[in-house]
C-alpha cells in the first residue's frame, strides 16, 4: 500500500513547492474552448480558452472559463450568444494567433488568417475551417467563489447549444469519428498540447 512518503502532498492555499503548479497539467488535456463571440457594437472577436466542457445532455450545455471578464464573456453575456468551434492539430498556430492579447477592436479572425462564416441561428460568426461549430445562446454567466465565499478571478460562461455543424467526412456510417477529427487538446503549462490517435482508444462498457 502507498504511504505519505510515496506522494507529493499540498494545500493549494500554502503553495505547491513545485517548479510549476501541476494543476493544470493534471487536469488534462482539456478541449480548448475556441470562442467566437459579437461585441453590442458588431466587433467580432475570437479567443481560446484553457478551461472549457460539456455539462448537459439535454439541453446541450457547453461552458468555458476566464480568468477575467475578457471580450468573450462581455460579449456573450450582453448579446447572448457565442459560438464554439472545435480546434484541430491542422488549425494549432491559426489558434495560437487569436490568443494574442489585443484591442478590442482588433478582428482575431484576420490575426488567424480564419474565414468568419454568419451563425445560422445566432448572430455571432464560426471558424469556416474547423470542421465542427457549436452555436449557443448565452445560458448563465457565474463569477466563480472559493468555499468559503471568497469571489475568485474567473467567470464561468455557459451557453445551451443551439446549432450544430459537422464536417460530413467525420460522419461514418453516421456515426461523429473523433479521432479522424485530429482534435488538439490542452495540457499542462505554456506549451504543452495533446492530439489524439485511433489506436489510444480503448473501450469499456459500464456493469449491468
Amino acid at each position: 500500500m502507498p504511504t505519505d512518503t510515496d506522494s507529493h502532498f499540498y494545500e493549494p492555499r500554502e503553495g505547491h513547492d513545485l517548479p510549476h503548479d501541476p494543476f493544470n497539467a493534471i487536469v488534462a488535456p482539456r478541449p480548448i474552448g475556441w470562442v467566437s463571440t459579437r461585441s453590442a457594437d458588431g466587433v467580432v472577436n475570437l479567443a481560446p480558452y484553457s478551461f472549457f466542457n460539456a455539462f448537459a445532455y439535454s439541453p446541450p450545455i457547453i461552458g468555458f472559463a476566464s480568468t477575467s471578464p475578457k471580450d468573450s464573456v462581455t460579449n456573450a453575456e450582453s448579446t447572448g450568444a457565442f459560438c464554439w468551434n472545435l480546434v484541430t492539430e491542422d488549425l494549432a498556430e491559426a489558434m495560437n494567433a487569436t490568443s494574442a492579447v489585443v484591442p478590442a477592436d482588433v478582428d482575431e479572425f484576420e490575426l488567424g488568417g480564419l474565414t468568419p462564416v454568419p451563425g445560422r441561428v445566432v448572430d455571432v460568426p464560426y471558424v469556416a475551417e474547423s470542421p465542427v461549430a457549436f452555436e449557443c445562446r448565452t445560458s448563465q454567466v457565474i463569477r466563480l467563489s472559493a468555499a468559503d465565499g471568497t469571489p475568485a478571478q474567473s467567470w464561468l460562461t455557459l451557453g445551451e447549444v443551439v446549432g450544430v455543424h459537422i464536417a460530413r467526412d467525420l460522419l461514418v456510417d453516421g456515426v461523429y469519428d473523433t479521432a479522424a477529427a485530429r482534435p488538439l487538446l490542452r495540457g499542462g503549462g505554456p506549451t504543452a498540447y495533446f492530439g489524439i490517435r485511433p489506436e489510444h482508444r480503448v473501450d469499456l462498457r459500464r456493469p449491468r
